[in-house]
C-alpha cells in the first residue's frame, strides 16, 4: 500500500504541558489505524490537528505528499464522525446525509441517489424522511457515518464515536463500521480508549502515552510483543511482576527461575509481564506428566473467583503478589476460594522489561 498520510515531528504544547512530542506516523492508503491510549495521552489532540481544528507548534502534515498544514478543515475534504455526532436536529435523515453534497453543488437527483445508496449500506433504507430527533442512538450513529461518507473523503476521522452506545449495540456497530470501511476502502483514523474496540477494528495500533508514541504495530504484534512495560500493562492488563536477572537467560520472579530470553544485564531489576490467559493452574501436589518441562511451578492460594460466562477469572495470591488468571476449562470453572494451587508459568509467554528507575 502507498503512503496516504504522513506525520513528521509533530509537536503541540498547552501551557507547560507537551500534549504531543515529536510524533512521527505514516498511514497507508486504505488502512484502518487506531490511536489508543489513556485519557490525556494526546490522541484526540493529534486527531484534531489532522482534521485542521488545531494547529501544531512544530512538525508537518503531508497528504499524498503535499503539505496540508495551512489548509482549513473544510478544504481538507475529510469525513469526520465525533462522539457528539453533530447531526442537524432540524433536518431529516436525507437532508443530513446530503448536506455536504448540497454545499458542493451536486445535482438534486444525484444527491437523492447517493442518499438512497448509503441508507441501504447502513441498513436503514426506509428512514430518509424521518426527523433525526426520532432516531435511536444506533440509528443516529449510522446516519452520522453515512453523512461522513456521502462525499467520498480523502480521510475518514472518528473520535470515540461509539462510546455513548450500550455494550450490545456498540459491539454490533464495531462490526458494521469495519465492514463499511472495507467496502469503501477509505483510509481511516480512529481515536479510542477501548482496547477491545481497537484490537477488533484496526489494521494497526498506535499506542500513546503523555504525547508520545509507545508502539506502532499490528494488533497481534502489540499484544504478543509489547514494546515496553506500559504497553504490556495497558493492552490486555497483564500481570506485572517484579524480578531480577539472575543469570544469562534466567530471570528470578516469585522465587522461581524462569528460563527466558533477555538482553538485560545480570543482577538488574526487571518487570515481567504475563497475560492472564497465559497462566495455567493445577491443584497443589497434582502436577501432571504432560506439564511442560520448561514451565515453573509456584505455590499459591485462590483468593477470588468470578464467573464471566465463557471464562472464569481467578485472583491467586503468590507470596506478596496477586495474579489475575483467566481460563475456560473445567478446572477454572470448578475452582474455589481458599484452594491451594500450583501456578504454572511458561517462560516463552513472558515479556521482560528493565524495571522503572
Amino acid at each position: 500500500m502507498t503512503t496516504h498520510l504522513e506525520i513528521k515531528g509533530l509537536g503541540k504544547r498547552f501551557g507547560q504541558v507537551d500534549a504531543l512530542a515529536d510524533v512521527n506516523l505514516t498511514v497507508r492508503r486504505g488502512e484502518f489505524v487506531c490511536l489508543l491510549g489513556p485519557s490525556g495521552c494526546g490522541k484526540t489532540t493529534l486527531l484534531r490537528i489532522i482534521a485542521g481544528f488545531e494547529q501544531a507548534d512544530r512538525g508537518q502534515l503531508l497528504l499524498e505528499g503535499k503539505s496540508i498544514d495551512k489548509l482549513p478543515p473544510h478544504k481538507r475534504d475529510f469525513g469526520m464522525v465525533f462522539q457528539s455526532l453533530a447531526l442537524f436536529p432540524h433536518m431529516t435523515v436525507a437532508e443530513n446525509i446530503a448536506y455536504g453534497m448540497r454545499l458542493r453543488g451536486v445535482a438534486r437527483a444525484q444527491r437523492r441517489s447517493r442518499v438512497e445508496e448509503l441508507l441501504n449500506v447502513v441498513h436503514l433504507p426506509t428512514i430518509a424522511d424521518r426527523p433525526v430527533s426520532a432516531l435511536s442512538g444506533g440509528q443516529r450513529q449510522r446516519v452520522a457515518i453515512a453523512r461522513a461518507l456521502a462525499v467520498p473523503p480523502k480521510l475518514f476521522l472518528l473520535d470515540e464515536p461509539l462510546s455513548a452506545l450500550d455494550a450490545q449495540l456498540r459491539d454490533s456497530m464495531q462490526i458494521e463500521l469495519r465492514q463499511l470501511q472495507q467496502k469503501f476502502g477509505v483510509t481511516t483514523v480512529l481515536v479510542t480508549h477501548d482496547q477491545t474496540e481497537a484490537m477488533m477494528l484496526a489494521d494497526r495500533l498506535v499506542v500513546m502515552k503523555q504525547g508520545r508514541v509507545q508502539q506502532n504495530d499490528a494488533p497481534t504484534q502489540v499484544y504478543n510483543q509489547p514494546a515496553n512495560a506500559f504497553v504490556a500493562e495497558f493492552i490486555g492488563a497483564a500481570n506485572m511482576l517484579p524480578g531480577r536477572v539472575c543469570a544469562t537467560g534466567e530471570v528470578e520472579v516469585l522465587g522461581s527461575r524462569l528460563r527466558t530470553w533477555t538482553t538485560i544485564a545480570q543482577g538488574q531489576a526487571v518487570t515481567v509481564a504475563l497475560r492472564s490467559e497465559d497462566i495455567r493452574l493445577c491443584s497443589s501436589g497434582k502436577r501432571t506428566a504432560s506439564s511442560s518441562a520448561a514451565a515453573d511451578f509456584i505455590a499459591g492460594e485462590i483468593e477470588f473467583v468470578r464467573n464471566l460466562g465463557p471464562v472464569s477469572e481467578l485472583i491467586v495470591r503468590c507470596q506478596q503478589e496477586r495474579l489475575r488468571c483467566v481460563g475456560s476449562d473445567a478446572w477454572f470453572r470448578e475452582a474455589a476460594v481458599g484452594q491451594q494451587v500450583d501456578v504454572v508459568i511458561d517462560p516463552q509467554r513472558c515479556s521482560v522489561f528493565a524495571a522503572a528507575a
